[in-house]
């Protein structure tokens, strides 16, 4: 490719919009042009790095056994009325009505779609297992679209959704998943960790995350350095910190604590550690009756040590929490603990609540915590003595860095990372909603196992610049880059035998199969190695009427502080051996 009959357009600076690196990269290097709010247009130079993450994509699913096809953007509304879908989720799900003033939604996931297409084409055992996958435009309608690509609301990914008789058989499509997956991260050329996760709205029961790491990342990754554990900080278990609870060495004591009502507060002016505090946090669950009428309102106190945080995704898994919970109201907090917020604890409530202990403090003894009256605490505070045991124990909390690994194989870390891929096992979720079986051997119908698998094909963009970037620009790995190689000749325009050099070699790479750029805008030489570094080819090769007078060109990786010097003969086999070996 030459650079004259492609579309180069870069800038010096990014537009003010452009809040993290990625975004700001990628406008300067005319890899995206914003259309709307999260809605872009993907240039030639961008587009190119979408198509050569999809080649990858397409090869390890096709290698796995993922058979391709194409479900539509815009579904109707009846499929996804049957899962309770289309009234459950909300204003993210584009709604839109056609002429005839039907409902159809502009699709941000096919679940619906591909469980319809198995109800009506697998029909019998012989059929299963099955996986379909497609690569689509998806829309969510983001409240705050931001961060460019990485949260648009118009995107592409892969999905893929495996169907089999049994879990067992569902099990061994979703490791073969799960196992490209991983050839597809490695072969992108990017940092990675699969990480145990939860399964949020989607549903189902097993899941993984495949979190390109970055500093910048928005998802906390809690992972053993010693072991091969590894989950997403909503997920990753917390071990208790103590093995048992230590027998009291205190009296308990109501201690004031004029105007302090944070934890760290307390522990400053009474000089304990932070780690003998106890933070109380108070929910609420409401039932209500058929006509969605509160009947009844139950009021929960959860208790963190004062270092630690809440868990929301935990604590909603939780018994009597799972169906859903809010933050309890000043009027409710009054009413059970005839306290403001700041001062809140276990004992001696005006009426009971349900008590939860996370695992730590369950092992806790002469803590502190709130005594229910304004600036005061109580100190030396233990279980069974002091307090009733708690209604329940469970982990309830982040974890964070030094914690036990729950494989007891060492501590935990924790650094960011970007999600870029998930994995689900949903089980009968869908296919039970739909009424999707198959006959067995016997001729009964059963209902199929179903998995989900997705990647974030655009966002794959964003993460690896956010993991892989420099003063000058874009460090793209070479699997993914927009070209291999550019050929930078100086003089271009001006000199016959840099431009017959320079022609010669881009024609020979090419015949090789690398993916090659000639520049030959006859740009100044500073101005040309600046577009190519923000843009990021891996190498770049320098011809120039001095160095050919030498029989030498410059070679130059784009993570190399210096060019190199070599002969031009033996350029073509340099290349070769840094970018496919």
């Amino acid at each position: 490719m030459k650079a004259s009959q492609f579309f180069v357009s870069t800038l010096k600076e990014a537009p003010a919009d452009a809040e993290v690196t990625s975004h700001k990269l990628m406008m300067r290097a005319g890899m995206i042009k914003r259309l709307g709010a999260g809605i872009y247009s993907y240039m030639p130079m961008g587009l190119r790095v979408i198509r050569k993450v999809e080649a990858i994509i397409r090869e390890e699913m096709n290698r796995a056994g993922a058979v391709e096809l194409l479900m539509p953007v815009v579904q109707p509304a009846e499929l996804w009325q049957e899962t309770g879908r289309f009234e459950k989720m909300g204003p993210e799900l584009m709604r839109v009505k056609d002429r005839h003033d039907r409902d159809f939604i502009i699709q941000p996931t096919s679940e619906e779609v591909v469980t319809d297409i198995a109800r009506q084409e697998l029909r019998s055992y012989r059929q299963l297992p099955k996986n379909f996958y497609h690569i689509q435009t998806k829309f969510r309608d983001e409240r705050r679209p931001r961060f460019g690509v990485m949260r648009g609301r118009e995107f592409t990914m892969k999905d893929a959704y495996s169907f089999d008789r049994d879990e067992a058989a569902a099990g061994r499509s979703y490791d073969a998943m799960y196992a490209a997956y991983g050839r597809i991260f490695d072969r992108f050329g990017l940092s990675y960790r699969a990480v145990s996760a939860d399964t949020g709205a989607i549903g189902g029961d097993r899941s993984h995350e495949f979190q390109v790491i970055a500093e910048t990342g928005e998802d906390a990754i809690v992972y053993c350095p010693t072991s091969d554990y590894a989950a997403n900080i909503e997920l990753a278990e917390c071990l208790p910190l103590a093995a048992q609870r230590p027998a009291p060495t205190q009296p308990l004591a109501k201690t004031p604590t004029p105007g302090k009502a944070t934890c760290a507060d307390v522990a400053t002016l009474l000089g304990l550690p932070l780690t003998q505090t106890v933070k109380s946090l108070v929910l609420a669950t409401d039932d209500r009756n058929d006509g969605g009428d509160i009947v009844k309102t139950t009021v929960w106190l959860l208790l963190v040590r004062g270092d630690h945080e809440l868990n929301e995704v935990k604590a909603g898994k939780l018994p009597g929490l799972k169906t859903g919970f809010r933050f309890a109201t000043v009027g409710e907090i009054d009413a059970h603990f005839g306290c403001k917020p700041g001062y809140l604890g276990p004992i001696g409530l005006k009426q009971p609540v349900r008590v939860i202990s996370d695992r730590t403090v369950a092992h806790m003894g002469d803590f502190v915590c709130g005594a229910n009256d304004a600036d005061f605490h109580y100190t030396g505070v233990n279980w069974g003595r002091d307090l009733p045991e708690p209604d329940l124990v469970a982990d309830i909390r982040n974890a964070v860095e030094g914690d036990p690994s729950p494989d007891g194989k060492g501590v935990l870390a924790i650094q960011r990372g970007i999600e870029v891929g998930h994995v689900f096992y949903l089980g009968t979720k869908y296919s039970a909603a739909m009424n999707a079986t198959y006959l067995d051997e016997t001729g009964k119908p059963r209902l199929m196992e179903m998995g989900c698998y997705g990647i974030g094909v655009t966002r794959i963009l964003g993460a690896a610049i956010e993991q892989r970037h420099d003063a000058r620009g874009i460090v793209w790995p070479d699997a993914i880059a927009p070209f291999e190689v550019v050929i930078c000749p100086i003089g271009y325009d001006r000199s016959a035998e840099v431009r017959q050099a320079a022609d010669a070699l881009h024609d020979e790479l090419q015949a090789l199969g690398l993916d090659v750029m000639l520049d030959d805008r006859g740009e100044r030489p500073g101005a040309m190695f600046a577009d190519w570094e923000l843009i990021g080819i891996p190498q770049r090769v320098v011809i120039s009427d001095r160095g050919l007078k030498e029989g030498q060109v410059e070679l130059q990786g784009r993570q190399e502080a210096e060019a190199g010097k070599l002969a031009l003969a033996e350029v073509v086999a340099q290349l070769r051996a840094r970018l496919r070996d």
